[in-house]
């Protein structure tokens, strides 16, 4: 474990973004969700299970995901989540703020 490992304590908040970035690419299923962000970070952050499905029960009721059964031609049957127009629009004002906060986190550190 690297001592430089991002904290979950850094990162909180910001769930909810990284699940509608990935779903603004493509719709995925949990586990991909989970796996593509810790392979994204190069290893430096795992989102656990647990936070990852209260992150998408929270877009769900917020309009900004929905869900879907896919089929079951590869293994068992799986519950894929898209994201909606709505949350497109929420992903685009999270990703604003975090650019605004970058810039001053940056000025003051």
């Amino acid at each position: 474990m690297s001592k430089s490992k991002i904290t979950s304590d850094l990162l909180r908040g910001h769930t909810d973004t990284m699940i509608l970035r990935l779903l603004y690419e493509a719709d995925r299923y949990g586990y991909e969700i989970v796996k593509l962000i810790a392979q994204r970070s190069g290893g430096e952050y795992e989102l656990k299970e647990a936070t990852m499905y209260s992150s998408v029960r929270r877009l769900e009721a917020d309009g900004d995901i929905e869900w879907y059964w896919g089929d079951e031609s590869q293994g068992g049957r799986r519950k894929y989540f898209r994201i909606t127009e709505k949350g497109k629009s929420t992903y685009a004002n999270n990703k604003s703020n975090w650019d605004y906060a970058k810039r001053v986190l940056e000025k003051l550190l």
